[in-house]
């Protein structure tokens, strides 16, 4: 499997980039971080760390491993990374570093694929169809806050925003990587043959609005654009209409894959 990334941080004055991603020769991994202004009172790392270690975790744990589901996997980066910090952060509270995650491998001629939170995987299948992968039960509930928060003075915002991060991880709610490893038993997962597919895309929500915000491509055209110019170019499009709109930048994240094929 070839992939080619690309990732650029939304120039946040002190914040750096808070999406992941990698691959190995049989995966790859995007970890979408989340966080709000306040947040290191409860965890000294913040949602950078957050992302790269349990990034960095679902690397390690993909490498040998082809017995266990990505679900499995998941929850067991998830207990690790919340290990590592359980004694000097409050890894329970809303406002705590999480994450979405999206996740492929290759095993047994077929793809496998999970999903949790806000990220997108769409597969690009032999048909012209992709199969578009995304978990909408954050975007529902979120837009319900929207014009709260437009309209919140600052102070306001930040606890109309609690408000919001605490339908995390529980019934009703939406769910995200974050402290509790049992919020990977929500992720959406699935598999298809090898064969059916030309490639596959992992994207963060920044890289994710040039289809759902701004409405500049179908996923049709984003992979065409991918096979002919690549990630960074999706990108490109995404900051040129946040300009445009006056939308604030987000980070955004592609692993776009190819020629896959089990090493």
């Amino acid at each position: 499997m070839r992939v080619a990334m690309a990732s650029v941080a939304a120039r946040r004055a002190g914040r750096a980039n808070e999406d992941f991603t990698g691959a190995v020769p049989s995966a790859a991994v995007l970890v979408d971080g989340a966080g709000i202004p306040g947040g290191e009172s409860t965890c000294r790392h913040g949602v950078a760390w957050y992302a790269g270690r349990l990034g960095a975790g679902l690397l390690s744990l993909l490498s040998p491993v082809r017995d266990r589901g990505l679900a499995r996997l998941l929850a067991e980066a998830i207990e690790q990374v919340t290990d590592e910090h359980r004694e000097t952060c409050d890894v329970e509270d809303p406002i705590s570093p999480s994450a979405a995650v999206a996740m492929l491998r290759l095993s047994g001629g077929r793809v496998e694929y999970l999903v949790l939170g806000d990220a997108f995987l769409v597969l690009d299948r032999v048909d012209g169809t992709p199969l578009v992968v995304s978990d909408l039960r954050e975007v529902v509930i979120s837009e319900s806050y929207r014009p709260a928060l437009e309209a919140a003075a600052e102070g306001e915002y930040l606890r109309i925003l609690r408000d919001l991060r605490a339908h995390r991880n529980r019934p009703g709610g939406f769910w995200v990587a974050k402290d509790d490893p049992h919020a990977a038993d929500e992720a959406i997962t699935g598999s298809c043959p090898i064969a059916e597919l030309t490639g596959a895309v992992l994207l963060s929500n920044g890289a994710s609005r040039i289809v759902d915000r701004f409405g500049l491509a179908d996923w049709p055209e984003v992979m065409a654009v991918l096979a002919s110019s690549g990630p960074a170019e999706i990108i490109r499009r995404v900051r040129r209409a946040e300009e445009r709109d006056a939308v604030a930048a987000d980070d955004a994240t592609i692993a776009y894959c190819t020629e896959l094929g089990e090493p």
